[in-house]
């Protein structure tokens, strides 16, 4: 009985051990398959990170010349720079200050030559600083293939070439100059031997250096992870490193750019190997696998619970405390202050401009840009602070007994400039800022809800007083909440029950050629029954805020349009705030009060801000094309005071820009003069008219009328004036500039 007793448990036992052999051994081979597998895929994505890398070295560097080609382009077409070239004893001192903001500030070169017609070297910038002439022989054999080439495609323009934009694009080539890699760009300056309109064959040349070392390796380093780069004579051969070559403009190989490789795959085989060779041995045991499946279950169910405390108290996307857990903090740090054995200072931080990253690089780059926000803050304090996330792109810093009020503003300062730097996002630079409030505990208060409101107050100030900046609260900070929101509500009471308090004033604008009244600009007045005539200064950024811009626009749209019939030989241009052009139905407003003023859509010109379109929407778009096909120009109001200027001209649909009346009144200086001509020049290229605003001055229009600026506006010809005064003035005919300066001088402002 007991043999066959055990030979039944003998089979079990072998067939047992049959199938654990089997199964260890299917467990092998999958393992070693996986070990292949793992082999292979670490090649391939080490290849493809390779092969991007190059892409992106090749990428930027192409960049990279298109925008020193752009520069220089637009720096070369300046007039005084053409008769400072051909002068028989050049402007130096000019000179220098012009190549150094144009040619090595904006274009970034490191070396500048300028040539006359004959080909001689006039003058010289290397490094930023002046040098001899001579110094041009060691870039002279590689530049003059270049400028003939230039010289044989200008002689070879037909005579038809002479009505063509001034602007040529320049030719560029990759040399060897001083042992360095280098990109060497030759640009003609248009109407240098006398010629307006073209450059022509035996003209001048400037002639520019920037070495493809240094700093673009630096930025291709830290925003490429292309770490080591150098350059070298001969491609990469060792594993560890990988090259591209850099090919002159004959398609010769000159070099190459060598640099660390980054292989994720072989790093991420190296990490996983260890973890393979382990879950392979516990694979081969049945009970372990059961038991380890028991203890997984287990720990997982605490980390979820944990998981879930974690992430009820922190934001998911910094890993900083949400709004929950920094209030019970705040608490606990008030507690300490009410009772004598600490302080605080709550700082209150809002991100400038965080709206237009999400616009424009799109909603994964402003998740990437609150990450990198949330590090630098955390670097900016002890580890005893809280730092906080109160949603979007708000944040909250409570720094736990500082040593003074000169503590917290150092801290302050520091959030302020590092917020200020520029963040790596998508490739590309992208600026913000930050406004920051500050309220400090238990000299200010000890109670949360009155600490929040208060730190709330001195960000609006901090906001207010134009951003990128910190605000202590104040007692006086309460008052002006208080009159402001005063305001505010007048506001609403005269848009709903009289509207007739608004006032809409003209201001003429005239014609820089013919002298004679062109356009008026639409200004609204505020005929407050208790404070008179109330300026737009004092009331539109109320109204902006608390959403009555929008009534209060049409409004002055409505009257400006009805008043518009008295002028039928004007156009009529008025103010547009961002809001009202993010508006859907916007456009159908303006065809409606066109429609019942009866005034065509060609006499309407409305004036937008940078910040419309910075933070435009398709939306925007759509109603920018609407109204351009009733006839309605748009203008960019205030040009140059805001971002990224020249993309919008590129961009966006606009017909004219107005110089803001601050580059106006800098016209008298060197620096002032130079920009509004850049910024004449650069309409004319994209084919805008130019409204100068803010003219005051004789010697203002004068400038302005010789620099080719279309149209003139400001106090040298009037001041904004009724529709009544407006009307005897062109009744009157006293609409030309001449005569409006003449009144102007005598003190006649308007009539």
């Amino acid at each position: 009985m007991r043999e066959r007793r055990a030979l039944p448990r003998a089979k079990r036992e072998s067939r047992f051990s049959a199938f654990a052999l089997i199964l260890s051994l299917a467990i092998l081979v999958l393992g070693s398959l996986l070990v292949v597998l793992l082999q292979w895929s670490a090649r391939q994505v080490d290849g493809m990170a390779r092969e991007r890398d190059r892409v992106t070295a090749l990428s930027v560097l192409a960049q990279s010349t298109a925008q020193v080609d752009r520069s220089i382009a637009v720096g070369a077409t300046s007039r005084r720079l053409r008769v400072a070239i051909n002068a028989g004893r050049p402007d130096t001192d000019w000179l220098d200050a012009y190549t150094r903001r144009w040619f090595s500030g904006y274009a970034g070169l490191d070396e500048t030559y300028l040539l006359n017609g004959r080909g001689d070297c006039v003058y010289a910038l290397r490094e930023g600083r002046r040098a001899v002439a001579p110094t041009y022989i060691a870039v002279e054999d590689h530049a003059d293939a270049l400028v003939a080439l230039a010289r044989s495609r200008l002689a070879a323009e037909p005579a038809s070439a002479a009505k063509m934009p001034a602007r040529r694009p320049p030719l560029a080539d990759i040399r060897i100059l001083r042992g360095r890699p280098a990109l060497l760009v030759v640009q003609p300056v248009p109407g240098a031997n006398g010629g307006e309109g073209r450059a022509d064959a035996g003209g001048a040349f400037v002639v520019g250096v920037t070495f493809l070392d240094g700093a673009l390796f630096d930025a291709l380093a830290r925003n490429f992870s292309l770490s080591g780069m150098h350059f070298q004579s001969i491609p990469s051969r060792t594993s560890p490193e990988t090259s591209v070559p850099l090919r002159a403009r004959s398609g010769t190989t000159i070099g190459y750019l060598a640099w660390n490789a980054f292989d994720p795959g072989t790093r991420v085989l190296s990490a996983l190997a260890p973890v393979a060779l382990v879950v392979v041995l516990l694979a081969a045991s049945i009970v372990y696998v059961l038991a380890s499946r028991l203890v997984r279950r287990t720990r997982d169910l605490e980390e979820s619970r944990t998981e879930a405390q974690y992430q009820a108290l922190h934001d998911p996307l910094t890993g900083l405390a949400n709004r929950i857990l920094f209030e019970a903090q705040l608490d606990q740090a008030l507690d300490r202050c009410r009772d004598g054995k600490a302080s605080l200072a709550l700082l209150c931080i809002d991100l400038d401009r965080f709206k237009q990253i999400n616009d424009t690089l799109g909603h994964p780059a402003g998740d990437e840009l609150i990450r990198q926000v949330a590090q630098r803050l955390r670097a900016q304090v002890r580890e005893t602070d809280i730092v906080a996330r109160m949603g979007g792109d708000e944040f909250a810093v409570v720094i736990n007994d500082p040593q003074d009020r000169a503590a917290v503003e150092a801290i302050s300062t520091r959030i302020v400039e590092d917020l200020a730097r520029p963040f790596a996002l998508a490739g590309a630079k992208a600026f913000i800022g930050a406004s920051l409030g500050v309220v400090l505990s238990p000299q200010d208060c000890v109670l949360r809800t009155e600490l929040s409101r208060r730190v709330d107050i001195s960000l609006y100030a901090a906001k207010a007083g134009g951003r990128g900046r910190y605000v202590f609260f104040s007692s006086e900070m309460d008052e002006d909440i208080r009159e402001r929101e005063g305001v505010v509500q007048a506001l609403r009471v005269a848009l709903h029950e009289a509207p007739e308090q608004f006032r809409v004033h003209y201001q003429p604008i005239y014609s820089s050629a013919s002298g004679m009244m062109t356009a008026v600009e639409a200004l609204v007045r505020w005929e407050h029954p208790e404070r008179g005539l109330v300026g737009p200064g004092e009331f539109i950024d109320q109204a902006e805020e608390s959403g009555l811009i929008e009534p209060l626009g049409e409004l002055v749209l409505r009257q400006a349009l009805r008043d518009a019939r008295t002028w039928p030989d004007l156009r009529i241009s008025v103010n547009v705030s961002p809001s009202q052009m993010q508006e859907p139905s916007f456009a159908e407003t303006v065809r409606v009060l066109l429609e019942e003023a009866g005034v065509s859509g060609h006499r309407l010109e409305l004036e937008l801000t940078e910040t419309v379109l910075m933070g435009s929407s398709s939306d925007v778009a759509r109603t920018i094309a609407s109204l351009r096909q009733m006839g309605v120009a748009c203008a960019l109001d205030d040009f140059g005071t805001g971002y990224s200027s020249l993309s919008h001209i590129r961009d966006m649909a606009v017909d004219r820009i107005k110089v803001d009346r601050s580059f106006v009144q800098a016209i008298e200086t060197p620096r002032g003069a130079a920009i509004v001509e850049a910024i004449v020049n650069l309409a004319k290229v994209n084919g805008l008219q130019v409204t100068a605003e803010g003219v005051e001055t004789e010697g203002q229009m004068r400038f302005l009328r010789e620099l080719g600026c279309h149209e003139l506006q400001g106090f040298a010809f009037s001041r904004p004036i009724p529709a009544g005064d407006l009307e005897y003035l062109v009744a009157t005919g006293a609409v030309t500039a001449t005569r409006a300066l003449a009144r102007a001088e005598n003190g006649d402002w308007a009539i």
